[in-house]
C-alpha cells in the first residue's frame, strides 16, 4: 500500500495507485502459494516466470509516449517491484519483499529532488 500511496499522491497516473499496487502484491503472492501448494518444485521457476512476464505486460500499459516524451516508467517498474513484493512473500522470503518494499518506497518518495527538468 504505501507504494500505492505513493503513486497516488504523487499524481503519476489515475489507473494504477491506492487500489492497483496491493492487489498486484496479492495475486502475485496467490499465483506462487497455488505454485508451491499444487506443483512439483521443478515448476515454480515456470510459475515465477509467467509471474514475471504478465506483470511485464501490465506495467507497459502504464506507459504513455507523448508529445512531451515518455511517461509512467516509475509506476511501470513499480508494478512490477510489488509483484517481485507479493512473490517474496509466497516464497517466504520475507526479507527480500520488505527490503523491496522499502527499495521501492524510497526510491519513489525521495528520488524526484534528483530527476533532470522535465522528467
Amino acid at each position: 500500500m504505501p507504494i500505492g500511496w505513493e503513486r497516488e499522491r504523487a499524481h503519476e497516473t489515475m489507473s494504477a495507485g491506492l487500489r492497483t499496487f496491493p492487489l498486484v502484491a496479492l495475486a502475485s503472492c496467490a499465483f506462487v502459494l497455488i505454485g508451491l501448494s499444487g506443483l512439483e518444485p521443478a515448476t515454480h521457476g515456470h510459475v515465477l516466470y509467467g509471474v514475471m512476464t504478465g506483470l511485464g505486460f501490465i506495467g507497459a500499459g502504464a506507459i504513455i509516449k507523448g508529445e512531451a516524451g515518455v511517461h509512467g516508467t516509475a509506476t511501470a517498474a513499480s508494478v512490477w517491484a510489488t509483484g517481485a513484493i507479493g512473490a517474496g512473500i509466497g516464497f517466504g522470503r520475507y526479507d527480500i519483499a520488505i527490503a523491496l518494499c522499502v527499495l521501492t518506497y524510497v526510491t519513489l518518495r525521495f528520488a524526484r529532488p534528483f530527476l533532470r527538468k522535465g522528467e
